[in-house]
């Protein structure tokens, strides 16, 4: 007999594109680096730290954030690129707290460092803020069984939307899919294990893998204790 599993409230599965667009802002050094991350909004924040997700989906481990990146190659300071690099976003609920920790790693090696190498002309660091327009999917699970086929079709960027944009951007401090299970569902342990995933060491395709054979790790449990 399969537990019933039914949702007090049932997942309806979202998806997202993105437009970029140019905010005016550019950097040529570190020092021009600091002063724009302390003035651009959120969206660009969130744009250049997670954007490769997107589009290097099929990436592992995934590409460093546009601002380490541009560090190391085109600055070529590869002391404070692995700085950047070591950075844990996972460890970020907030768009603010990850700015504050970029910024002061930046700065401090300022401090130590009183020269500012200059980005050849063509390289500056150009900040492009991250236009997200959200759309219902025809996906709807009203119990684990739904959930679990739902996530073998819905596409990288419905994954991306409820796993990264809804925790940080949204600062819900969760992905939405452990949320879900936690107050629709009543599983609590499963959406903790779930909300401690580092989805960063995974591509996209194998971030839906690893999540599709938790929850199906989880219903086989269930099912063997209730023979």
């Amino acid at each position: 007999m399969q537990p019933k599993w039914h949702a007090k409230e049932g997942f309806r599965f979202y998806s997202c594109l993105h437009l970029f667009e140019l905010t005016g802002r550019k950097a040529r050094n570190l020092k021009e680096l600091v002063k724009h991350l302390r003035e651009v909004d959120d969206s660009v924040i969130f744009n250049h730290t997670h954007n490769f997700l997107i589009r290097h989906h099929y990436l592992t481990p995934q590409p460093p954030s546009a601002f380490t990146h541009w560090v190391k190659e085109s600055l070529k300071e590869e002391w404070l690129g692995e700085q950047l690099e070591g950075i844990n976003t996972i460890e970020f609920t907030s768009l603010k707290d990850l700015r504050e920790k970029t910024l002061s790693t930046i700065e401090s090696y300022i401090k130590k460092n009183r020269r500012y190498r200059i980005a050849p002309e063509g390289e500056e660091f150009f900040f492009l803020r991250s236009l997200e327009f959200v759309f219902p999917t025809p996906y709807l699970a009203t119990n684990i069984y739904e959930f679990v086929e739902a996530l073998r079709v819905i596409s990288p960027n419905s994954l991306y939307f409820h796993f990264f944009t809804a925790r940080l951007r949204l600062g819900r401090g969760t992905n939405d899919f452990s949320h879900w299970i936690e107050t629709s569902l009543g599983e609590k342990e499963l959406a903790d294990r779930i909300a401690q995933l580092d989805p960063y060491m995974y591509t996209l395709e194998e971030l839906r893998e690893v999540l599709i054979a938790m929850l199906e790790a989880e219903i086989d449990r269930v099912l063997r204790r209730k023979r």
